[in-house]
Order: structure tokens, then C-alpha cells, then sequence
């Protein structure tokens, strides 16, 4: 039987790598680990495909032993199958699991998973507490702040899922409506924060070591939840965890990506198969490494709105610079090859 207390402390004083669809690979989340990240989850999890061992659902489960702890995170929209698929995951070895309630997409939504239950308390708390039944591992919950501005009810949904058996809480600081086209409102994270007993981690808008701080300070959270943060510079973890910026040169940026693109090879494989999953993950990250600007404490306190909202140029005028700033597909795919060729400095 898990001591309830120590579930908890599980989830104290943590900067944890959020779970994300695509950007939560394997190969990725090992890449943050090394960095420093405190905890780290699979990819959101669909309750009835889990349950029918769909074949994604089971691969999308796998840790590589540098993880821990680990999370398993499921969504659904029936206690019956959240309380199976919580069965499934703790046999699969979970160190925690992950419910979500927070998954905007509309697709997901109309099934009434994710975020739809934020619309439904009763039905939220029945899920809630049927993966409490289910399971002894220490369960975290996600929420979102509601449904729409007009409808803001995460301090109540909090109190559900404590009631209920949540060791911790997950709030991004977002409503459903809003998806991540706002800056995240920490004042509504730390409403819900003082609502409950149980820690709760808050999400949204961690870019850099100085918003980190200013969120600290204006909500009583148990630790920070990192998601597009980690995407644009997984080192992000590393600053966290020292306290202050690092500004990588070239030289250094390239063998980031080397390093990602090294372990995506050694899970994917560097067969034609392999590398072609490797191309494709590789693509998609550069979608967002891209995004990294040197901000200093200036640049990030001198406006309310989080840097990692923002749409800057990059400054400076060095063509290996403005190559790694460029959101061109073009640009992406000439450094994809030049990764594989070793053609870049450093190398």
C-alpha cells in the first residue's frame, strides 16, 4: 500500500518535462532528462485503445531506464475504462499516473475526453475515483483553469479530484476556449492552489529562469510543469536547475541537436526505416529549437507578457545564426542533412 504522504512528496519541489503529443518521443524525453528535468511521462494515452492493446497505445508506454520517476498519462471518457487502463499502465511498471483532463483538441473533445470533462465535474470526479480504485501508484491529475473565461471552475474541480484520491494536481493556466494562444494566468493558478491540501504544479509559459521565479512567487506551488519551454531549448532544465541562463553558441546549438538526433538513432535505429523516423521527429523539433533567442533578465521582466509568446528576430547578423533562427521548411531540411552528413561546427 503507497503512503499517501510520500505519493505526494513525489511531487514537491519538482520541474517536471510535460507530456506531450509527438514532442513527448522517447528519444526526447531522455534528451530532457539528461538536462535535468526532475520527472518525465509518455504521450496522453486513449483509455479504450489502451484497454482493445492497441499496438501504438502499448509502444507509447515504453521508458528508457534513465527515466524516473516515470508517468504514464491516460485520457478518457468512462470511469469503467480509465479504471482498466490504470490497471494497465501500473502493470506496465508506472512510477505515477497521469489522467488528463486538459487535452483542448476538438476531436478529443467531442468524444468528451480531455478537456470535456472540465464541463462535466460529476463525471470528472467519477474518474478520478475510479483509477483511485484501480491503482495504488500515486495519481496526478491535469486540469485546465475551465472551459472558457465565462466558465472558470478549476478551484471546485480541484477540490473534486482531491476529494476523490489525487495525490497532486496539475493546472495549466489556460482555459479550454483559449488553448495556447494567451499568456498562462498564474493568478488563476494560484486560486486553485489555495483551494486544496495536495501539491499542485503549475504549467504554462516557462521559458526561462527568471519567469520560473516570478511565478514561484505569485503562487504557492508545489514545482513547475515545462512543456513548449522544453521543446524550444531543452537545456531550459539545466538553467532551471542552476539558476541562471545558458546562452550556447553555435557551435554548442549544433551539438544539442547532434546529441537529440545521436539518441533518436539509437531507439528509432539507423536503418532506411529508422532514419526516416529520425528525419521526421528531427523536422518537427526544429519547428520549435528554432524559436530560441538569448532573452536576458531585461528582456524578460521588462514586459508582463511571457517571452515565449513572443515573436522576435534574432539578433545579429551571422548566417550560421540566422540559419538555426530560420522558420523556413527549407532551412530545416538543410540542417536536418548537414546533422547527418556532420557537416556543421563542432563536428
Amino acid at each position: 500500500m503507497t503512503d499517501r504522504a510520500a505519493a505526494r512528496d513525489l511531487f514537491r519541489g519538482v520541474t517536471a518535462l510535460a507530456p506531450m503529443a509527438m514532442g513527448g518521443n522517447l528519444p526526447y524525453r531522455r534528451f530532457c532528462k539528461q538536462y535535468g528535468a526532475d520527472t518525465t511521462c509518455c504521450e496522453m494515452l486513449l483509455a479504450h485503445k489502451l484497454v482493445k492493446a492497441s499496438r501504438l497505445e502499448i509502444a507509447l508506454m515504453r521508458r528508457h531506464p534513465e527515466e524516473g520517476p516515470f508517468g504514464i498519462q491516460i485520457a478518457g471518457s468512462k470511469p469503467e475504462l480509465m479504471a482498466e487502463a490504470a490497471r494497465i499502465a501500473a502493470d506496465a511498471g508506472a512510477d505515477y499516473l497521469d489522467l488528463n483532463f486538459g487535452c483542448p483538441i476538438d476531436l478529443m473533445v467531442r468524444k468528451g475526453i480531455g478537456a470535456a470533462a472540465l464541463q462535466r465535474p460529476a463525471r470528472l470526479a467519477a474518474m478520478v475515483a475510479a483509477a483511485r480504485a484501480a491503482v495504488d501508484l500515486p495519481l496526478l491529475v491535469k486540469l485546465r483553469l475551465g472551459w472558457s473565461e465565462q466558465k472558470v471552475n478549476a478551484p471546485e474541480l480541484a477540490r473534486l479530484a482531491e476529494a476523490e484520491g489525487a495525490d497532486a494536481l496539475v493546472v495549466h493556466g489556460r482555459t479550454r476556449e483559449q488553448r495556447y494562444r494567451r499568456d498562462a494566468d498564474w493568478d488563476a493558478i494560484a486560486e486553485t492552489a489555495r483551494a486544496v491540501a495536495i501539491p499542485v504544479l503549475g504549467n504554462g509559459d516557462i521559458l526561462t529562469v527568471w519567469d520560473r521565479d516570478r511565478r514561484l512567487a505569485q503562487a504557492p506551488v508545489a514545482g513547475v510543469v515545462v512543456a513548449r519551454g522544453a521543446l524550444i531549448k531543452p537545456w531550459v532544465f539545466r538553467e532551471l536547475k542552476e539558476g541562471r541562463p545558458w546562452y550556447p553558441t553555435v557551435a554548442e546549438r549544433w551539438a544539442v541537436m547532434a546529441r537529440y538526433v545521436a539518441l533518436a538513432k539509437e531507439h528509432f535505429g539507423d536503418d532506411e526505416k529508422g532514419l526516416a523516423r529520425v528525419e521526421r521527429f528531427t523536422l518537427w523539433h526544429l519547428g520549435f529549437w528554432h524559436r530560441y533567442r538569448p532573452f536576458t533578465q531585461a528582456d524578460v521582466l521588462a514586459q508582463e507578457t511571457s517571452p515565449i509568446q513572443r515573436r522576435v528576430d534574432w539578433p545579429g547578423d551571422d548566417p550560421e545564426e540566422l540559419l538555426l533562427a530560420s522558420e523556413q521548411e527549407l532551412d530545416h531540411r538543410r540542417i536536418w542533412s548537414r546533422l547527418l552528413d556532420g557537416d556543421h561546427p563542432g563536428a
